[in-house]
């Protein structure tokens, strides 16, 4: 009677645990997962976010999903709070390359350590970025521009840049030194106050991500005149590359992706990646990223890694080419 009683009990126990394990499940697909933004709203990061998070909480079993814009320093701050969170998959990250491949190379004490820090659940799109010039600015292409520069300008000029230590801010330095220019990159907290200043004429240029700049292009309000990368964009039949306009070594893309911190569990950065892959594969979404400028395209946590690696050493080299110091 013991034997039977202990055979008995065991399987109510087993019974009982496997129902608390699929509450469990349930529960993590409701809880509220926080998705780190390192720029300000209204800028492109932000408005990408915003669209995935909408989708996302469908795909997560009704997850409660925030949009937390921590601005500042290109994107650290939301790095560190990511690196504090705690491994569970309720804190998540969206950025860029600028934060995963730029910063560790462009200052000194970043906070964070994306190798060790962090982990790529999944990539989404990679973009290029473009020299916008202000609805001011007569020039209406990238030659008019050197031209106006050159003249007017007494070959000076300032150009934005969303960030210090950015790409944009080394294409500038080499767009002065390959064109013989006193170029000086203007640096913001972000492409929304920068944006801001273009429109209201206060700086005459700037670089920045297509998804930055598409919307004023299209209003008239700004004009895009160069893209970086092989190809031409299909958002931007007329707009040349820099490479068509003889400024090569800027073909390698940026990238969008997601990370956890390190330690998250794989079953949990598996459950993510998938859901994030349903969501741009809808035609709502992929549409609408598609028209702000992204090439989408989903890419497993290993794929973003590999993207992430490839890409850090393509700057690393261009970073040091121009003689920047860390700072």
């Amino acid at each position: 009677m013991t034997h039977a009683f202990t055979r008995r009990g065991l399987v109510r126990t087993l019974a009982a645990a496997a129902a608390l394990s699929a509450a469990g499940l349930a529960h993590a697909d409701g809880k509220t997962i926080k998705l780190l933004v390192g720029f300000p709203p209204g800028g492109g990061t932000d408005a990408i976010a915003r669209l995935l998070a909408e989708h996302l909480k469908d795909e997560l079993g009704g997850a409660t999903i925030i949009v937390e814009n921590k601005a500042g320093a290109g994107g650290q701050l939301a790095a560190q709070a990511l690196k504090a969170a705690p491994a569970d998959g309720t804190t998540l990250f969206l950025s860029h390359d600028h934060t995963i491949s730029i910063v560790p190379q462009t200052v000194k004490t970043p906070g964070f350590e994306p190798a060790k820090d962090f982990v790529p659940v999944a990539g989404f799109a990679t973009f290029v970025n473009a020299l916008a010039v202000s609805g001011g600015t007569p020039a209406k292409s990238y030659t008019e521009y050197l031209a106006w520069l050159r003249g007017p300008q007494g070959g000076k000029g300032v150009v934005g840049v969303p960030a210090p230590g950015s790409v944009p801010e080394f294409l500038v330095k080499v767009l002065g030194e390959r064109n013989k220019l006193d170029l000086v990159a203007a640096p913001y907290r972000g492409s929304a106050p920068m944006m801001a200043d273009m429109l209201g004429n206060q700086i005459a240029a700037g670089v920045g991500s297509v998804p930055d700049f598409i919307e004023n292009h299209k209003a008239g309000k700004l004009r895009m005149v160069a893209v970086i990368g092989e190809k031409r964009q299909a958002v931007l039949p007329d707009v040349p590359t820099f490479k068509e306009l003889g400024l090569s070594g800027f073909e390698d893309l940026p990238y969008y992706g997601i990370w956890a911190p390190t330690g998250t569990p794989k079953a949990t950065l598996d459950q993510l990646s998938a859901a994030l892959a349903k969501v741009v594969a809808k035609p709502a979404v992929h549409d609408r990223l598609s028209a702000m400028g992204l090439t989408v395209g989903h890419m497993s946590g290993e794929q973003l890694g590999k993207t992430e690696a490839a890409y850090t050493a393509t700057w690393s080299k261009i970073i040091k080419a121009t003689g920047f110091q860390a700072q």
